[in-house]
């Protein structure tokens, strides 16, 4: 993701509406996902996933599914903007969508758990645990559809360039925000810094291969 949003949306941004403009897109897409990010308390942040371990004594809790169905919520919130820029992507490049939609996905596994994990414990209840966790997720192609509706009868060139560097400033504000430190708090150093570089290699050999 953040490869694809240096090397390819912010240029091409850049290029179609300039330096201006283009930055100006690209860091209120940051502080567009900050906000979101901000918003959201603490305690259920999607990517803070502390107490986990310890939530088999409380099961079948009212607090606990509390933060179950808030956990669901701030993912839902979390996830709207993030169907926004696969869409938009697409709308440039079908196969660059695919790729991120590819990463994207794999990037919510673990938000998904973290909304199943915690209903399970609160209820016992496996299918709440999955319809919770399905519906968070669902808030993915809800942006998508309502950016498609919204945006498609206003597309233009300079739309579509603004859209790329805003999508850019979300991108990167997921990446070092959310994966990164998440990375980091499961894995060494080393390791982190193979996967980012092997990542970076396989999209720039997909995409010399577009």
């Amino acid at each position: 993701m953040l490869y694809i949003s240096f090397m390819e949306l912010l240029p091409n941004a850049l290029e179609a509406m300039g330096r201006i403009w283009g930055l100006a897109a690209f860091f209120i897409g940051i502080a567009f996902i900050g906000a979101i990010d901000m918003l959201i308390p603490e305690a259920e942040n999607p990517h803070d996933y502390k107490g986990l371990d310890d939530t088999t004594a409380a099961r079948r809790n009212g607090p606990l599914m509390r933060t179950g169905l808030m956990t669901a919520l701030a993912i839902a919130v979390h996830n709207f903007p993030e169907g926004l820029a696969t869409l938009g992507i697409t709308l440039v490049d079908v196969k660059l969508g695919v790729f991120i939609a590819i990463a994207i996905a794999i990037h919510n596994i673990p938000e998904g758990i973290s909304v199943s994990v915690i209903i399970l414990y609160a209820t016992g209840d496996k299918n709440k645990a999955f319809i919770y966790s399905f519906l968070s997720g669902l808030a993915e192609p809800v942006g998508a559809v309502i950016g498609f509706l919204i945006l498609l009868p206003f597309l233009s060139q300079y739309v579509l360039a603004s859209l790329l560097a805003f999508i850019a400033g979300i991108m990167v504000y997921i990446s070092v925000d959310e994966l990164l430190p998440m990375a980091h708090r499961y894995g060494h150093g080393h390791t982190v810094i193979a996967g980012i570089v092997s990542g970076m290699f396989v999209m720039a050999v997909s995409l010399l291969m577009l």
